[in-house]
């Protein structure tokens, strides 16, 4: 009930009604509004100080903060560039990689967290656990559909399914990048036709490059995903689709439920596959966990991906696919690449889903990856250039900055590089000559004074150019 409180305050504060400055009933007054107990008018007010929308004043009561004001635009929706040659970015993936070997340096470049907000002690007390509990471990090869365990934990576990899927109907890889990579070996060939996000996760890019697929970017708004009409316009050109339905990277897009819906019709009425990279469906800053593509799939052709790697513990390489018709093809591919993961880590990873500590750690990760959001966003706004646009993610961690055209993060990179600062440019994210004046920032670190001043000097230091 409190949470449900503090969700219509905020929609007050995202809708204009209230303001920065205005002050909200009392806690007492509160309770009698909305006809609760006082501890649940107080967890509200604590649910919306959490999120930073509200602030304590000491003898006054509580008001709008800064933070829950919205006051910069959000980044253009990308266009279509199906005639222009393609340009690799790789040359550029490889630098901004290699440049994550100076410790010096904050990791904005980085879609990773940073390894204080990960629970790895616990998960290698899990570990320990593990090991004296497996009897025949490392004298046969596993299943290679995965742990039975763990395919029984993730169906459990994915209530947002709602039991449309078993523990049969899964398979267990090694990490999202490999289940999405094994989906599309089972259904592609060179020569065919992808749909993709614009701008797109660099993996991708260089995935699609290895199997001789041709891509379309589809034109794509940073705060509902991909514009479906302008999917429509070359459906006839496409034999598979690969959307990040949930807070893509980098724009952070969550696509609403009845877009989910239409896509996934419009595909079966084609028969085309999607690829769904449900990565980061758990880490999202409301009350609840929002649909996959998957839960509207009625033909089977939705293969849904998804991974522990970004929020539990990157080296485990834990990932799975729920590929509907697919299935038997993604594991002919399975045997041929991997055969099966090592037990310890699924092994594991099953204790951990079981006894509870996944969503506690989830619960905590989440508000710290809200809290750090907006920290970054204040920063940005008061440090960066004036005309600078900012995704608005309602999960994720990271945020995408489009600026003055006068910007060319790729050029500029290299003389950030020599200041300790980094960012990943947004040529990164496409295979065409776009996004130059954009640049992706991970916001998952440990925020500090150093971290506060890191991004303050990046902000002066795009201002300095322009």
């Amino acid at each position: 009930m409190y949470k449900k409180i503090a969700n219509i305050v905020e929609n007050q504060i995202k809708n204009g009604s209230l303001t920065y400055g205005d002050r909200l009933p009392s806690v007492r007054s509160a309770q009698k509004l909305y006809n609760v107990s006082l501890n649940t008018a107080k967890s509200a007010y604590m649910e919306l100080e959490s999120r930073s929308l509200i602030e304590s004043r000491p003898k006054s009561g509580f008001f709008v903060s800064l933070a829950g004001q919205r006051r910069m635009s959000i980044p253009s929706i990308s266009t279509f560039k199906i005639d222009e040659k393609k340009q690799d970015p790789a040359a550029l993936i490889d630098k901004v990689f290699h440049s994550l070997e100076d410790k010096e340096i904050t990791r904005f470049s980085l879609g990773l967290p940073s390894p204080s907000l990960l629970p790895i002690q616990k998960l290698n007390k899990c570990i320990l656990e593990t090991v004296h509990e497996l009897h025949d471990y490392g004298d046969q090869y596993g299943q290679v559909q995965g742990s039975p365990t763990l395919r029984k934990e993730i169906a459990k576990w994915s209530l947002v399914l709602e039991g449309k899927i078993s523990d049969e109907d899964l398979i267990i890889t090694s990490g999202a990048m490999n289940a999405i990579y094994s989906c599309l070996r089972a259904v592609t060939k060179p020569g065919d036709t992808i749909a993709v996000e614009s701008p797109l996760y660099f993996g991708f890019i260089q995935a699609f490059q290895v199997l001789g697929l041709k891509t379309i970017e589809i034109p794509t708004h940073p705060i509902t995903g991909i514009e479906l009409d302008a999917l429509k316009k070359v459906i006839h050109k496409i034999d598979v689709c690969c959307f990040v339905s949930n807070f893509s990277n980098p724009l952070g897009a969550l696509m609403p439920d009845e877009h989910k819906k239409e896509l996934v019709k419009l595909l079966a009425f084609h028969h085309i596959p999607l690829i769904e990279d449900d990565l980061y469906g758990n880490v999202y800053f409301g009350t609840s966990r929002p649909k996959p593509c998957k839960y509207f799939d009625e033909e089977g052709l939705v293969m849904w991906c998804g991974s522990v790697t970004k929020v539990l513990a990157p080296s485990f390489r834990i990932g799975w696919v729920e590929p509907g018709q697919y299935k038997d093809r993604i594991l002919k591919q399975k045997l041929i690449q991997t055969i099966s993961q090592p037990a310890i880590y699924q092994e594991a990873i099953a204790k951990f889903l079981q006894i509870g500590r996944y969503d506690h750690h989830l619960n905590a990760f989440r508000k710290k990856l809200y809290s750090n959001y907006i920290n970054f966003r204040n920063s940005i706004q008061a440090h960066f250039p004036e005309n600078t646009k900012m995704s608005q993610p309602e999960g994720g961690f990271v945020l995408w900055l489009e600026m003055d055209p006068k910007i060319d993060s790729t050029v500029l990179y290299d003389y950030a590089l020599k200041q300790k600062l980094s960012f990943a440019p947004g040529r990164m994210f496409t295979q065409h000559d776009q996004f130059k004046n954009c640049i992706r920032l991970n916001y998952a670190v440990d925020w500090n004074e150093k971290t506060a001043n890191d991004l303050m000097r990046l902000g002066r230091f795009f201002k300095a150019v322009i």
